[in-house]
């Protein structure tokens, strides 16, 4: 399997490195009660989970944080933050083209109404040409809130730019048949594991093993693997997968390879 590129300096990855869980968006909790309660797991290693992804806004909503807090949502974000796990408000960048004004005013409601830690933004650019754009876009979330936690997610290598701009980059986003030929870009190396985000859908049991080794030697520390796919348009994040104790038996606390 090609984990690395030829070039590659990586060639001592830190596959004793833990691993955690970025969640990029879980149904809503009246649709998906047990998902949410699945998160506050004290044996479940959440580095975060993401508001407003998708299917997790409410019923008929295209994401982000909506007009007005939503009743239901507000208790059960409440028990996460409560317990610790890290929120991130879902802002999605259409690749640059999404107005600057536009984005600041979803993230202020986002803090007003769900008090989160931080932003994933989605549709992230990754030529150095938007580099400006995004610096600029995150500066200001960082204005609005001190030491905000910031996930770019590109789905794929950006130029490495982009890496002294947030705490996080999601450099993989998709299917199992693309990951498990993926390579890893070289610029990585200079960089630890909980820098880098992989989420994968569509990943066989049998195959679970194998996607971990290759998130390990690829320098990914947090990850979200699911056996649900994207197949006729379906979201393959808004619930849990179906072998979800066993994955996290797997990566939970204590447990490397």
């Amino acid at each position: 399997m090609s984990y690395l590129i030829p070039s590659g300096r990586r060639a001592s990855p830190d596959t004793d490195a833990p691993l955690r869980f970025g969640v990029p968006g879980i149904a809503h909790p009246l649709l998906a009660p047990a998902e949410w309660g699945e998160l506050l797991r004290t044996d479940v290693p959440v580095d975060w989970v993401v508001l407003g992804s998708g299917a997790i806004a409410a019923p008929g909503a295209s994401g982000g944080p909506g007009a007005r807090p939503d009743p239901y949502c507000l208790p059960a974000v409440a028990r996460l933050r409560d317990a610790g796990v890290r929120l991130l408000g879902h802002l999605d960048l259409k690749f640059g083209e999404r107005p600057f004004e536009e984005l600041l005013g979803e993230a202020q409601r986002y803090l007003n109404w769900y008090k989160v830690d931080g932003f994933s933004l989605d549709a992230c650019p990754t030529g150095r040409a938007a580099l400006p754009t995004v610096r600029r876009t995150v500066s200001a979330l960082r204005t609005l809130r001190e030491r905000a936690r910031i996930v770019l997610v590109h789905g794929a290598h950006p130029c490495a730019g982009y890496a002294e701009l947030a705490d996080q980059l999601v450099t993989f986003r998709g299917p199992w048949s693309a990951y498990r030929w993926s390579q890893v870009a070289e610029w990585t190396a200079d960089h630890p594991p909980e820098r880098f985000c992989h989420l994968v859908h569509g990943v066989p049991r049998a195959h679970l093993d194998e996607a971990l080794r290759i998130a390990r030697w690829q320098g990914a520390g947090t990850i979200y693997f699911t056996d649900r796919t994207d197949r006729d348009e379906a979201d393959p994040w808004e619930v849990m997968p179906g072998y979800w104790d066993e994955i996290v038996s797997r990566i939970g606390p204590g447990v490397s390879e």
